[in-house]
Formats: C-alpha cells, structure tokens, sequence
C-alpha cells in the first residue's frame, strides 16, 4: 500500500477568501478542487514542504502560516496524512504556476463535492459546519 504524507495550505486573504486551485487531468483525484500544496519530501519538515510547494505550485513566499488541522484517510490504493496550514501571511500573488486554473472563493461557495474525499472535512470546517 502506498503512503504519502502531504502538506496543504488553505491561503486565506484579509477579505475571508481562500485560494483554490484545480487538479491536473493525469493526476489521482483529476479535476478536482483542492488546497495548493504536495508531498513531504524525505528530510523535510511539513512546514517546509508547504512553503516548498506553494512556491512551486502558485509563486507565493509564505510568511506566516499556522497548523489548521491533520488528518489521516485512506483509499482503496492509497493511505495519506495530510497536513493542513492556514497561511494568512505571503509575499507574492498567487496564481497557477503549473498551468492550473486557481480561483479566490469565500468559504460559503466551496462545495465539499467538489474535492478530493479527504479534504472534505476541511471544506466543512472552513464553511462553520
């Protein structure tokens, strides 16, 4: 069984919007919304992986972000703990570096469907249920 440790964040502007990305078209869970982010490389930290991947995922210097909540789930053909940050300090504009489309959205407009299974718990979370 494969394992994977994954780092997230849940980039959150002053005006209460969070910036959600959307998967590749080749990638496990394809199309789906998700919190910009990627695994926790051999060495790192999570916190280090986080800025690791928000660089290299949507061009942003994290400067502050806070542990928001880690969760276990598992699939059929793969078990993941996922590391959620709330990052509400960057430098930067985040946008898809990868090509993905990203999109800012008060969190009343995510719509848990949406998302990979194991985000949703984070979806309700950010949405006060």
């Amino acid at each position: 069984m494969k394992v994977l440790n994954i780092a997230a964040g849940i980039i959150r502007n002053p005006q209460g919007e969070i910036f959600i990305t959307q998967r590749a078209a080749d990638a496990h869970m394809a199309n789906k919304k998700e919190f910009p982010g990627g695994k926790i490389e051999a060495g790192e930290t999570p916190e280090q992986a986080l800025a690791r991947e928000l660089d290299e995922e949507v061009g942003i210097t994290v400067t502050s972000a806070q542990l928001f909540e880690k969760l276990d789930y598992q699939y059929p053909e793969l078990h993941i703990t996922l590391w959620f940050y709330l990052v509400e300090g960057w430098e930067g504009e985040p946008w898809g570096k990868e090509g993905q489309p990203g999109d800012w959205l008060m969190p009343q407009a995510l719509n848990a469907d949406d998302f990979p299974p194991a985000n949703q718990p984070i979806v309700a979370r950010l949405r006060g249920e």
